[in-house]
């Protein structure tokens, strides 16, 4: 069976498919909530929790890139935020970054993964 050829920019996002797919399963089985009737005025802030699967797949993937010694500080430099802020995100389930904040996160750890550290 021949393989065939990736667009360049494609091989990228592939490399986020298993994260993806997994996500993607986890939604679909909560489903039912978002077909439920919402009340109004009730505009409250995302948590991380069951309600955000694409997060939690994110988050555990960052994690396992933190191991070293020190790289948790490296990141909170690059990103401009305090350690303390990272470990809320990651770690406290108390609140997720805005988008901004998870496009640099998503940069760092493809480039991480790349084997460039930005944060360096």
């Amino acid at each position: 069976m021949t393989s065939l050829p990736t667009p360049r920019g494609l091989s990228f996002w592939m490399m986020f498919y298993p994260a993806f797919e997994a996500a993607a399963n986890t939604a679909s089985k909560r489903i039912h909530l978002a077909l439920r009737p919402h009340r109004r005025g009730s505009y409250k802030t995302r948590r991380p929790g069951h309600d955000t699967p694409m997060w939690n797949v994110f988050a555990h993937m960052i994690k396992t890139e933190l191991r070293p010694y020190g790289s948790k500080v490296r990141l909170a430099r690059y990103l401009g935020i305090p350690k303390q802020r990272l470990q809320d995100f990651l770690n406290g389930r108390s609140r997720l970054p805005d988008a901004e904040l998870t496009l640099r996160m998503l940069h760092w750890l493809a480039a991480k993964r790349d084997g460039k550290d930005h944060s360096i």
